[in-house]
C-alpha cells in the first residue's frame, strides 16, 4: 500500500518538476532571489517590496541571476466569511504589487504556513489550501515558502509522544499543499520549511518540494553561517536538478561580516548548489557586497547545470576542502579556514584525486580572477582566520 501511495505522490508531482524526458520545467537550477526577513523581519511593506525588485534591477542582481522577490511573514490580514485570505494594511494590492514585480522582469514569492497560525502569529493556511492556493495564483505569485511553525501545535496535540505518526501528518500536510498548488494549473517553487526534520531530503520530491530547509535558522554571525554549512556534509545525493538541499537565506552584507568571511559564506553556499536568496538590506548595498552576490563565476559555479552538490574530500581542525563535478568537466574545489589562525593551511595537501582532478591541471582563482596554471598537489596556500580560497580546475 505504502508503494503505490508513493507511486501515485510522483505521478501527480510530474507537471511541478518536469516533462517526459526533458529537464525539470521549474527549479531545474537552484533559485535565485531576495527574501525580506533577514533585514525587515515584520516590518516588511509593498513599498519595502517594491524597492527592492528596482534595487535588483539597478544594483545588476538581476542580471546576474537574482529573479525571485520573496514576501516573508506577517503580510497576512484576516479571513472573510466565505474563508478568503485577505492581506493586511501593509500589502492594499498584492496582485498590483505582483504587476509590478513582474514588470521588472522579476517573480514574486509569497509565505504560509500548514498551521492555524504562522510563526509571527498570522493567519495560516490550515484547512484552507486550496482557497490560498487558488489565491496565490490570482494573484501571480510564483513562489511559496511554506514554514511547518504552525502547524507543530496540531502534531502535539493529535500524536502526542508518537514521533513517526508526527512525521507523516507533517508529510501529508505538505503534499496537500503542493496538490493544491498543481490544481491551479500555475507554476510555484514549492519550498519546505521545516529545519530539517525527520531527514525532509529523504522525503521532500515525494510531497513535491522544490527545496528543502535542512537546518535551522542562520543569523549574520560566521560562527553560525560556518556551522551551518559544515553541516551540510554528506547531503550530496539528495540534490539534483528541480530539488535543491536548503542551508537558509544569505546572509551577506548583514551584520558585522568581513569581506573575508561574506566570500566564505557565498563560495560555501556556491559548492552546495544552495539556493541563493540574499537577505540584506538592498538600499545600503556597498560595491564590496555587490561584488561578492554578483561574482559571475561563484555563480556559474552554483548554478552548473549538472546540478551536483559539493562534498567534503578533506578535514583536519579548522580547515576543510569541499569539491563539486561541473558540467564542462572541470571541477570547483573549495578550501575553507574556519579557525582563528592567521596562518593555516600550509603543507596540506589539495587532494586533487580525491576531488577529480590530478596533477597539472589548470587551475583559476575564481575570487581574484586570476589564472594560476597548472596546479599540483602541493601547490602551497596559506589561509587567514575565516578565509577560503576557491578553483576552478580544468584539464
Amino acid at each position: 500500500m505504502m508503494r503505490l501511495r508513493l507511486l501515485l505522490v510522483s505521478l501527480v508531482s510530474v507537471p511541478l518538476f518536469a516533462q517526459s524526458g526533458s529537464a525539470p520545467t521549474l527549479a531545474a537550477k537552484p533559485p535565485m532571489g531576495w527574501n525580506s526577513w533577514n533585514w525587515f523581519a515584520g516590518k516588511v511593506t509593498d513599498k519595502d517590496i517594491r524597492q527592492a525588485a528596482d534595487l535588483i534591477v539597478s544594483s545588476g542582481m538581476k542580471d546576474a541571476g537574482y529573479n525571485y522577490v520573496n514576501i516573508d511573514d506577517t503580510w497576512e490580514g484576516q479571513r472573510d466569511a466565505n474563508g478568503v485570505l485577505h492581506t493586511n494594511e501593509k500589502f492594499p494590492d498584492m496582485k498590483a504589487l505582483a504587476d509590478y514585480v513582474h514588470s521588472k522582469g522579476l517573480k514574486l514569492g509569497i509565505y504560509s504556513s500548514p498551521g492555524p497560525k504562522t510563526c509571527a502569529g498570522f493567519e495560516g493556511s490550515y484547512q484552507h489550501e486550496q482557497q490560498d492556493a487558488d489565491l496565490y495564483a490570482s494573484w501571480g505569485i510564483d513562489y511559496l515558502k511554506y514554514d511547518l511553525c504552525g502547524f507543530r501545535k496540531i502534531m502535539d496535540q493529535e500524536a502526542p509522544n508518537d514521533k513517526a505518526k508526527q512525521n507523516q501528518m507533517m508529510r501529508d500536510a505538505y503534499e496537500k499543499m503542493h496538490q493544491a498548488i498543481v490544481k491551479t494549473g500555475r507554476p510555484m517553487v514549492y519550498s519546505l520549511c521545516q529545519y530539517g526534520w525527520d531527514s525532509v531530503w529523504q522525503w521532500g520530491p515525494e510531497v513535491g518540494a522544490n527545496l528543502w530547509r535542512t537546518t535551522g535558522d542562520i543569523n549574520p554571525t560566521f560562527e553560525r553561517m560556518a556551522f551551518i554549512g559544515r553541516a551540510q556534509a554528506g547531503l550530496s545525493k539528495y540534490a539534483a536538478p528541480g530539488h535543491w538541499n536548503d542551508p537558509d537565506m544569505l546572509e551577506v552584507g548583514n551584520g558585522k561580516l568581513s569581506l573575508d568571511e561574506n566570500r566564505v559564506h557565498m563560495g560555501m553556499w556556491a559548492m552546495l548548489a544552495s539556493p541563493l536568496l540574499a537577505g540584506n538590506n538592498l538600499s545600503q548595498l556597498t560595491p564590496e557586497v555587490t561584488a561578492v552576490l554578483t561574482n559571475r563565476e561563484v555563480i556559474a559555479i552554483d548554478q552548473d547545470p549538472l546540478g551536483k552538490q559539493a562534498e567534503r574530500i578533506y578535514v583536519e581542525g579548522p580547515i576543510e576542502i569541499w569539491a563539486r563535478p561541473l558540467a564542462d568537466g572541470s571541477r570547483a574545489l573549495a578550501i575553507f579556514n574556519f579557525g582563528e589562525d592567521d596562518n593555516y593551511m600550509r603543507g596540506i595537501s589539495l587532494h586533487l584525486k580525491e576531488a577529480g582532478a590530478d596533477n597539472g591541471w589548470h587551475a583559476h582563482d575564481v575570487w581574484t580572477d586570476k589564472d594560476l596554471g597548472p596546479i599540483m598537489d602541493n601547490t602551497n596556500f596559506t589561509l587567514k582566520r575565516h578565509a577560503s580560497v576557491l578553483l576552478r580546475l580544468s584539464r
